[in-house]
């Protein structure tokens, strides 16, 4: 496999701390605070837990939606995955710097399973056990957010479910530093990465990105289109009878 998307995953986690804080900051600063400040090391077992389950959700996320873009890749045959991952990587980019707030209507499509599931948190209320953090933070890998389904999308056009399951897996490796440190130092970091600019940094660069996944979509017509011109040429060349 290709170590690129891997390595683009790892960054869109990263850049996106700020809104992993937003959205799984709270959970894991209110898991650590209800730990004595004396149980350091049952602290920093219990976040690592939380943050543990969280990613093995993305990763089942990534692995489902990689074998489904499997299926509409084979089915369409146009970079169609492509398109909306490129799409979405700018709408995520003006989310993030508050130029945009559509991406909430995306989010919101995602309540409805997250209704399902989230009840299930409750029983696991307060975290007292590894087992029970673990479960904790796989629950809450499924709380509707914009850079997750952004992320997603991007493993969806990997079209398979091994490789789908690793970049999401790379990209929970990219949200690890932000909701883990958020978690041990609370509102400091919490502060730092939901700065204006520093918010709009990172959106500056979701955006770069997103808009060069679409000229990459470009080029690839533009390649393949020149292959088949090459390719009818020679045909003709080989057999100019049949081919005229």
């Amino acid at each position: 496999m290709d170590n690129l998307p891997w390595v683009t995953a790892f960054f869109l986690g990263l850049f996106g701390a700020g809104h992993c804080l937003g959205m799984c900051g709270g959970i894991a600063a209110a898991l650590s605070f209800a730990v004595p400040v004396t149980e350091r090391y049952k602290k920093l077992l219990l976040l690592l837990g939380y943050n543990i389950g969280r990613i093995l959700s993305y990763t089942a996320f990534g692995a489902a939606v990689g074998a489904v873009g499997h299926q509409i890749a084979n089915a369409s045959g146009m970079p169609i995955l492509r398109v909306l991952s490129g799409v979405l990587l700018i709408l995520m980019g003006l989310y993030l710097a508050d130029w945009w707030k559509g991406l909430t209507y995306i989010e919101r499509l995602g309540n409805v399973v997250w209704r399902k599931i989230q009840p299930l948190s409750k029983a696991l209320m307060p975290v007292k056990r590894l087992d029970h953090a673990i479960l904790l933070g796989a629950v809450w890998g499924w709380l509707p957010c914009g850079l997750v389904y952004s992320a997603a999308t991007y493993a969806a056009m990997q079209s398979s479910a091994t490789h789908g399951g690793a970049v999401m897996l790379a990209f929970g490796l990219g949200t690890l530093p932000a909701v883990f440190l958020g978690g041990l130092a609370g509102q400091g970091v919490k502060e730092f990465l939901q700065n204006k600019w520093v918010r709009r940094t990172f959106a500056v660069l979701f955006i770069i990105y997103g808009g060069w996944v679409l000229y990459g979509v470009t080029q690839r017509g533009h390649a393949d289109h020149s292959q088949h011109m090459m390719t009818e040429q020679q045909a003709s060349e080989e057999d100019p009878v049949n081919c005229h």
